[in-house]
Formats: C-alpha cells, sequence, structure tokens
C-alpha cells in the first residue's frame, strides 16, 4: 500500500497574457500545507476506486504505467473549482500513488500533460514536485491557438525561479460561499477572450513587480513586502480579466480584499486563480488576528464562507510506504 499526500496551492496571476510579447503565460504561485489531497493506493488486476474524479485520473495514469490496474481510495480532497488546484493536485496525486504502488517513478512533469494538466501554467506541477514560491517560463508566444491543443499535445512550461518560503510567514485562505471558478471549457473561452484582448503595458509592470518587489522580498524574509507586491500582480491581473469576471476581482472577492487589507495583521490579500478563494498574507504570532480580520470580512460582506490559516510548504508531495 502506497498513501500520496500533498497541500493546496495559490496560484497569483501570469506575468504576460498579450499577443504582443514574445513569451505568454508565465505563472507564480505558492506551495500550501493544508488543506490537503491524500490517496491511498494497492496493485490490482482491475480499476476500482469510488471517487469519479480520481477514478478517470487513474485510468489514465494505468495506461500511461502500462499496469492492469488499481485499488484507490481518496482520503481527502481540495474543494473544487475554488481557486485552490483541486485538479491538477488530484490528478498528480493519483499518478504518483499509482506508480509508486508498482515501484514506478510518476515522471510528474513529463506526464502532467497526459492527465490534461500543467497547459498554461506549470505551478500547480512544480508546487506539487518542489513546493515553495515558484515562476514559469510561460509558452512561446508563436504556439498560441484559438482552438485548444488535444490532451497531451503540449509539455508543462519549466521552472525559471523558486524559492524556499520563510517558514514563518503563513496565508489566511478565505472560501467564501459564491459561485466556483471557471474550468474546463469555460476556462478556455474565458482566456482564449482575455488574452486576445490584453494590454501589453501591463505585463511590464508585472515584470517590475515581481523582480523588483516580490522575490527580492523572499530572500530578505520581508512579509509585509511579498504580500504588498503578489497583492499588486494580482490587481494588475484582474485588470486583464476585468470584463469576463466582473471586475478586478469577482465578486464578492473585491470585497473582501478591500476590507481585509484594512488590517495591519494581514500584508496583501488577493483572488486565487478564478476564485472565489481569497488570501492574505500574514505571519505565524498574527495568524490568529487575521483569522478575526479575515471572518468579519465575511460577515461585513454578508457572505458565508470558511476561514483556514495554511503554512508555506517547501517539499514536495509526500509519499508513504513503497518507494
Amino acid at each position: 500500500m502506497v498513501q500520496v499526500t500533498v497541500g493546496a496551492r495559490l496560484h497569483f496571476g501570469f506575468q504576460n497574457l498579450s499577443l504582443a510579447h514574445e513569451r505568454l503565460y508565465g505563472g507564480l504561485g505558492v506551495a500550501l500545507e493544508s488543506p490537503i489531497v491524500s490517496v491511498e493506493a494497492n496493485p490490482a488486476n482491475e480499476l476500482r476506486c469510488d471517487d469519479s474524479r480520481a477514478r478517470e485520473y487513474a485510468r489514465c495514469a494505468t495506461d500511461i504505467l502500462g499496469v492492469p490496474g488499481v485499488n484507490l481510495r481518496v482520503h481527502e480532497t481540495l474543494p473544487s473549482h475554488v481557486g485552490l488546484g483541486s485538479g491538477t493536485q488530484l490528478a498528480l496525486t493519483v499518478l504518483a500513488a499509482v506508480a509508486r504502488a508498482y515501484d514506478r517513478q510518476p515522471m510528474i512533469h513529463e506526464n502532467a500533460p497526459e492527465l490534461d494538466r500543467g497547459g498554461r501554467s506549470g505551478v500547480g506541477v512544480s508546487t506539487f514536485e518542489r513546493g515553495g514560491f515558484v515562476v514559469d517560463a510561460g509558452h512561446p508566444t508563436e504556439r498560441f491557438t484559438t482552438a485548444r491543443p488535444r490532451r497531451g499535445e503540449w509539455s508543462v512550461p519549466p521552472i525559471v525561479a523558486r524559492r524556499p518560503i520563510p517558514p514563518e510567514w503563513r496565508f489566511v485562505i478565505v472560501l467564501p460561499e459564491s459561485e466556483p471558478g471557471r474550468s474546463g471549457d469555460e476556462e478556455d473561452e474565458s482566456m482564449r477572450t482575455v488574452v486576445e484582448r490584453a494590454d501589453p503595458t501591463i505585463a511590464n509592470d508585472i515584470s517590475v513587480v515581481l523582480l523588483r518587489r516580490a522575490l527580492p522580498a523572499i530572500a530578505r524574509d520581508d512579509p509585509v513586502e511579498f504580500g504588498n507586491a503578489v497583492a499588486e500582480i494580482g490587481r494588475l491581473n484582474g485588470a486583464w480579466y476585468a470584463d469576463e469576471q466582473g471586475g478586478v476581482y469577482r465578486p464578492p472577492v473585491g470585497e473582501l480584499v478591500t476590507l481585509m487589507e484594512e488590517s495591519p495583521a494581514i500584508f496583501g490579500a488577493g483572488q486565487s486563480s478564478w476564485g472565489p478563494a481569497v488570501y492574505g498574507v500574514t505571519t505565524r504570532n498574527r495568524a490568529d488576528r487575521a483569522v478575526e480580520v479575515a471572518q468579519l470580512a465575511l460577515d461585513s460582506a454578508g457572505v458565508g464562507g470558511d476561514v483556514l490559516v495554511a503554512r508555506p510548504r517547501n517539499s514536495g508531495a509526500s509519499v508513504n510506504g513503497k518507494q
């Protein structure tokens, strides 16, 4: 028996969505210790799994690995389509569990496209493999097509920067009761529309914030500057998405971000991916107050939801059992 466990990820946005620049996308995000995905696998002569999403990923994994089957059990999953990377983290966890159950190497980076993962952003794949704060290189803009490539007809973008997050930093996560974020065909259509209309000057502003503020802040262990920097990157990304999601943030995220950023316990807040998950950067000794602030923000906005605190994760997925 093998059990593979990994935490969620936050996606702060992309470096460029304009066809006027040489490279497109270029995601950046961070790995979290919680909430988690945890999957148990045993070799079998057929595929057995009670979870419908995990079963489809397991079917792909057995085909990729050339094994007869697996007995797969999902212990924990992330909430779907809220901005925490539920699809990618589950797909890769299943692949790793099936591979390890057969004493195989999962080859995560190489096999992710066969699971329909890692097309635009390499953040989910990289945080699964190594954790930390990651920045990927994106894809050559000349490869952009209006039609979605068929599954497996792409490679996961390479990572150009990875930094471990200081262990005293924390991320307060707010999951408001709201419609799920975009995924699948709806997400693809929205992204195509955004890319075709994107203002190229925004990418230049993001580059400055990333290189002169966000990355140096990690190196200096400065959570205040880091929080402000990634929040600014999120606002700049939101300018690209405004027509598609009804503003710089999708409702009710904008109100929550404004309320959370009023507190000195939170150093910057934003929307992860398509949301509705909201993150705030804080530290261990301010985390309790940050949670109170986030809950008050939900109450003030008249929105239900959950609030949690996550540690940064600076390593890859954990494997218990065969290795």
